[in-house]
């Protein structure tokens, strides 16, 4: 190919390119509907510990801090400064609403606990209901195997448990590790 069809083809080509893009710069009529049309996947974002009016109502003054853990689970903040204070701290931000934040403060004196300080809290259904959920609504299909199905399968032994004995566990087990020499 001489290099007079080349310089063309490139000019061409350069052309082509930079009228699709002045395209892209002015987004009018149908441009702007498809751009309208696209949205970004944005996820909610979910922090901290949830702890529920359940949780918060089964606490009771004078309860150890392993109980309260169990209850809690393990603080997200300890303060050095503070190791009679246990804070949990909840946050939820959503693109299409304003953030929410929830404090539940317990105390301690001498390992037990003292005092609560918490937010208005809302119940596990309540917290659960504002979750976003991909699934499907609608009922359930019914889990039913066809009679054809069923037949790949090798027919159960109706007569009961195999009769016999069980072998016995062995008296002593080997070394996990070789014997020193």
């Amino acid at each position: 190919m001489p290099d007079f069809h080349r310089r063309n083809v490139r000019v061409f080509l350069t052309a082509l390119v930079l009228l699709g893009l002045t395209g892209c710069g002015s987004l009018n009529g149908t441009g702007a509907k498809v751009a309208s049309a696209v949205k970004p996947y944005k996820v909610d974002v979910i922090q901290g510990n949830v702890v529920t009016r359940e949780q918060l109502a089964v606490l009771k003054i004078g309860m150890q801090r392993t109980q309260v853990r169990d209850v809690l689970g393990s603080s997200l903040l300890v303060s050095v400064f503070h190791e009679n204070r246990w804070d949990y701290v909840f946050t939820l931000k959503r693109p299409d609403a304003p953030p929410q934040a929830r404090k539940v403060t317990v105390f301690f004196k001498d390992d037990l606990l003292e005092r609560i300080e918490a937010d208005e809290l809302p119940s596990e259904a309540e917290f659960v209901a504002t979750l976003k959920s991909q699934a499907k609504s609608g009922p359930l299909p019914a889990l039913q195997a066809s009679d054809a199905s069923l037949k790949k399968f090798p027919a159960a032994n109706k007569a009961g448990p195999v009769s016999g004995t069980v072998p016995a566990a062995p008296a002593s087990y080997p070394p996990l590790e070789p014997a020193a020499q």
